[in-house]
């Protein structure tokens, strides 16, 4: 033997031997074998005989059940062999007992759970609600029992919902078979639903029988298919099964029946009072049995989430019983209303800690919110949460909320008496750790610090706690601070104007006076605070937050200004007044820019008229924030729109004028439909100069000729040219060394009136529905023309008025057209949801993207908002035929096949070719039969019944529904034609109502 031969048989010889394993045969052979195996302490599930169950669940499918088994030849005695064995398994691992959940499908489940019916001696043919159980024998009640415990089971798991497994690259070979198995699982299913109320009812028997159970066992098997029993089964069989107390069982059939009354309760809410009866059942057999029950296995922390649910589904629950959990305590305080049990349990939990911190902030914004909604009576509610709260916190040794500083602003005597009850009541002296006592001092002695009211200070001070928990020297510490903060006050105070909230002493920093500064809106405590700063500190006060902000055509005006406490006082006022603008805040913001006119008026005529511009922002932006987008707006006040005109027409030199306010004035002008002002009277120089006014005025004479013959659409032609400029890209070339023109970049042409971006922003702020369907149809031709697409095209209203062709199509930046078009058409829908027209186009927008569900929500929306959710008949000039087959285009790319030969009866002339091929597919998503009660038109239903489509598949119910759809009488050719429209007018409203519910 050579060296490496040795060394490779010494490595071999020193590895451990693995011990055989034995396969799922080997069971068949040696029938002893199965009894060792599943005499072992633990084995495992991947061993044979769970090997046994899995070849047994694809050999349900192969139609090898109990009674064919049984017949003559060698095979199909091996499959009965291996039938036995599987119940053997199935026995000896106690399923039937508990019910404990296996990777088996439920036909396997079904096909045991018969078979052990079967064995046990169920008379065959008679429902289990009609067997009187007590006069069974014990193994065929228990067979019984076991079947419809797993019936109410299934049913319930069943509600669950479930993620579904797609079958692997590798699996495909299987596709069939997973096919089969769920539709024999939902047969199944279906039965075990109908047969619901029997189970109950069998379950309620159950609890009625005071004898012991006895369930079979491998023995008993043995026995029975000795036929060692006697026909009625009264022998040894049926007593030599494992034993099962009544009581033991009792608990598990009311935990059974209480999860399928509680899966009921959602359609029958006094289903949930007999799920709470079943689980109170449970519960109190579980305390009976005291851990020393052999057969009953309860889950405890599910039947614990049931109890919880029910006690708050019902509201029966004792509120004030102590065996009710925490959580639900609190959330039956709240919906009672409730509060001081509310704050009972909140003070109680600062001694348990039970409840997390996180839960008890969200039951105090809950109240919170309720308070800013105007509920007076949650104001107390929250500052008494609120103390809870932060007394946890404290003896938690965490921060303090900003919230309860908050209220500590403003403190009075009834506030502090019950925060010290809380700290009081939350702190047992005697038990509780040092580190907690260390921290409510703590907390104790911050609040004495916070309080101003020397009188509130002695409140706490005095108090038994802060007696107990401070020491001698931290209280005289503590209070001879107090007293010197009192003597400062007492001393330095001087009188203030009453508006003047500030304690204006010697004790006041500038650093509290720039937090007032920032916060308050009121001018003239404004003016107060920085007389206050100017006369403790020379500082540009201006720049305190960084949150001030004013435009800056204004700036270089505001800093010229010499005097330092004006120039602060003018950019503070503007820049707070902008602030409340864009909050919408139109109070605060007439009272700033009033006030600051006031103060500019007498010394800039150009700060003057600087703030004059801005009250007319304020003014437009009020008004329009003010008016709804309806038909039924108040029109603004006739010298709202005679400053509007003055704006626009203004000659005053070397006033910084903003663009923004030109833009709000044009927009204004368009949006109130003053087109005569406009078209006519602005000026010309006006035009010339401000590129909105001229946009404006060409939207105000396109709108003002709509409708009108072509030969006066010039001015539509105009705005056209204007718009596919400000769209138009210009190209940048470079010549190379050896001659040769290379393209650079391109980027928008410097030849339109305005940038693309401002374009948009102006175009956001217009809200007349004529304006802007006329832009809208204005870039859907411009769309149409640069994406040359004649299939599928968008439509818009008065699309006619525009040109057909453009001069130069390669300027054009296709990306700009199709991005500017979506945003103008998202943003009408905003102002007007139900505008139809804007409706299909949007809905045409998602079609010529291939986004056929969200093309569906919106020509389906159109439909919607003009016939009362189709209560009424859709105008045919909303579903045009163009419409109606790009809905059919759509159901048919989403595989909806049915409702494409639906829809097909919709047009003006039914396109029978469409709906019989959409009939023929193999595959449809959607419901297929439900909806063949939409179909009117003889011909389809005909069609889709006499060419037996359904029958060729197997379909045999869904071929019965439609004979049933094609039997209705008002469907009847030899009715009158009113009879007949009546029918297909119902069909195609309940029909559209149905897609709805699908599509919204």
């Amino acid at each position: 033997m050579s060296a490496e031969a040795a060394d490779r048989e010494a490595v071999t010889c020193s590895r451990p031997c693995t011990p055989p394993q034995t396969t799922w045969f080997e069971f068949l052979l040696d029938e002893a074998l199965l009894e060792k195996h599943l005499q072992k302490p633990s084995p495992e599930k991947n061993d044979a005989p769970f090997k046994v169950l899995e070849v047994w669940d694809i050999a349900v499918f192969m139609g090898l059940n109990h009674a064919s088994l049984k017949q003559g030849n060698t095979n199909r005695k091996k499959n009965y062999k291996k039938t036995c064995l599987c119940m053997h398994v199935f026995i000896r691992i106690k399923y039937v007992l508990f019910l404990v959940p296996l990777s088996l499908s439920i036909p396997v489940l079904n096909m045991l759970l018969n078979e052990l019916l079967c064995v046990s001696k169920v008379p065959p043919g008679v429902k289990h609600v009609d067997l009187v159980l007590s006069t069974l024998p014990p193994t065929t009640a228990m067979a019984v029992l076991i079947y419809n415990r797993w019936a109410i089971r299934t049913i319930v798991q069943s509600s669950f919902p479930e993620k579904q497994t797609k079958p692997g690259p590798h699996q495909l070979n299987m596709l069939n078979h997973v096919q089969q198995e769920k539709e024999l699982t939902e047969n199944i299913l279906k039965v075990l639903k109908e047969q619901a109320d029997d189970s109950i009812m069998v379950l309620k028997g159950v609890l009625g029988i005071k004898k012991d159970f006895y369930i079979h066992t491998m023995r008993t098997l043995d026995l029975l298919a000795a036929e060692s029993c006697t026909a009625n089964g009264e022998t040894e069989c049926s007593t030599a099964g494992l034993k099962i107390s009544a009581d033991e069982l009792h608990c598990q059939v009311h935990y059974d029946l209480g999860a399928v009354f509680f899966q009921q309760g959602s359609s029958d809410p006094l289903a949930y009072e007999k799920a709470r009866e079943h689980f109170l059942k449970t519960r109190e057999c579980l305390a009976k049995f005291d851990g020393r029950a052999l057969h009953c296995r309860i889950d405890e922390k599910r039947l614990a989430g049931y109890w919880n649910a029910c006690g708050v589904l019902t509201g029966s629950s004792d509120i004030g019983g102590t065996q009710m959990p925490l959580y639900t305590q609190i959330h039956s305080f709240i919906k009672s209303g409730n509060f001081e049990g509310l704050i009972e349990c909140f003070v109680k939990d600062n001694i348990t800690f039970s409840l997390p911190s996180y839960f008890r902030q969200s039951v105090l914004r809950e109240f919170v919110h309720k308070a800013q909604q105007g509920d007076r009576a949650a104001d107390e509610i929250c500052y008494k949460l609120c103390a809870c709260n932060a007394v946890r916190d404290a003896l938690e040794g965490q921060v303090i909320s900003v919230r309860f500083r908050q209220f500590l602003l403003k403190p009075n005597k009834d506030k502090i008496d019950f925060l010290l009850e809380v700290c009081t009541r939350s702190l047992d002296k005697d038990h509780a750790s040092e580190a907690s006592k260390r921290n409510m001092a703590a907390f104790l002695k911050s609040l004495c610090e916070s309080l101003e009211d020397l009188q509130l200070v002695f409140m706490v001070s005095s108090h038994e706690l802060f007696m107990v928990l401070l020491k001698d020297e931290e209280r005289k510490t503590l209070l001879d601070q107090m007293r010197k903060k009192s003597s400062t006050v007492s001393l330095c105070t001087k009188p203030l104007p009453s508006f003047y909230d500030i304690p204006a002493s010697a004790s006041v920093t500038i650093g509290q006076l720039k937090h007032q500064l920032i916060l308050s809106l009121d001018p003239w405590q404004i003016r107060q605070i920085l007389i206050e700063l100017h006369g403790m500190a020379e500082r540009q006060f201006w720049r305190v937050s960084s949150k001030w902000e004013v435009p800056p055509d204004y700036l270089g005006v505001i800093l010229g200004i010499k005097d330092n406490l004006t120039r602060d006082l003018v950019y503070i006022l503007m820049a707070k007044g902008l602030h409340s603008i864009a909050i919408k805040d139109f109070l605060h913001a007439r009272q700033l820019f009033t006030a600051c006119l006031e103060l500019v008026t007498e010394f800039s005529p150009k700060l003057r008229q600087v703030m004059l511009n801005e009250m007319l922002l304020l003014e437009i932006r009020a008004h329009e924030a003010g008016t709804g987008t309806g038909t039924n707006r108040d029109r603004p006040p006739p010298d709202l729109v005679s400053r509007v005109r003055g704006y626009l027409e203004m000659r005053i030199h070397d006033i910084p004028l903003r663009q923004i306010i030109g833009e709000e004035c044009v927009a204004f002008m368009l949006n109130w439909r003053e087109n005569e002002y406009l078209t006519l009277q602005v000026p010309v120089g006006l035009v010339q100069n401000n590129p909105y006014v001229k946009l404006g005025q060409l939207l105000a004479a396109t709108c003002k000729e709509l409708p009108g013959p072509k030969e006066s659409r010039r001015t539509a032609k105009d705005l056209w040219e204007v718009v596919v400029q400000i769209c138009s890209i210009s190209s940048q070339h470079k010549r190379a060394s050896d001659g040769r023109i290379s393209l650079i970049k391109q980027r928008e042409s410097s030849l339109g009136i305005m940038h693309r971006s401002n374009f948009v922003t102006f175009i956001k702020k217009l809200r007349e529905p004529l304006v802007l369907t006329t832009l809208i149809s204005l870039f859907v031709r411009l769309h149409s023309i640069v994406r040359d697409d004649i299939v599928n095209e968008v439509t818009a209203e008065h699309i006619s008025i525009w040109p057909i062709s453009l001069p130069n199509l390669q300027s054009v930046d296709v990306e700009t057209v199709a991005v500017t078009m979506k945003e103008l058409v998202n943003y009408a829908l905003t102002l007007n949801p139900n505008n139809h027209s804007w409706l299909i186009t949007q809905a045409d927008i998602y079609f010529v993207t291939n986004q056929y569900s969200a093309a569906l929500h919106y020509y389906l929306q159109a439909g919607a908002v003009c016939s009362d959710f189709f209560t009424k008949t859709v105008p045919p000039d909303v579903y045009t035929d163009q419409v109606l087959k790009r809905m059919i285009k759509c159901c048919s790319l989403l595989n909806c096949h049915t409702q494409v030969a639906v829809l097909c009866q919709f047009l003006r002339e039914v396109d029978y070719m469409t709906a019989f091929k959409a009939l023929q597919e193999q595959s449809s998503h959607d419901a297929m039969d439900s909806f063949y009660d939409y179909i009117w038109d003889m011909t389809i239903l005909e069609y889709l019944t006499y060419q037996d489509i359904h029958h060729k598949r197997g379909e045999n119910e869904k071929r019965q529904i439609a004979i049933k759809a094609i039997g209705q009488t008002e469907l009847n050719a030899s009715n009158p034609e009113e009879v007949l429209q009546l029918a297909a007018q119902k069909r195609k409203k309940k029909f559209l109502q149905a897609m709805a519910k699908l599509y919204f």
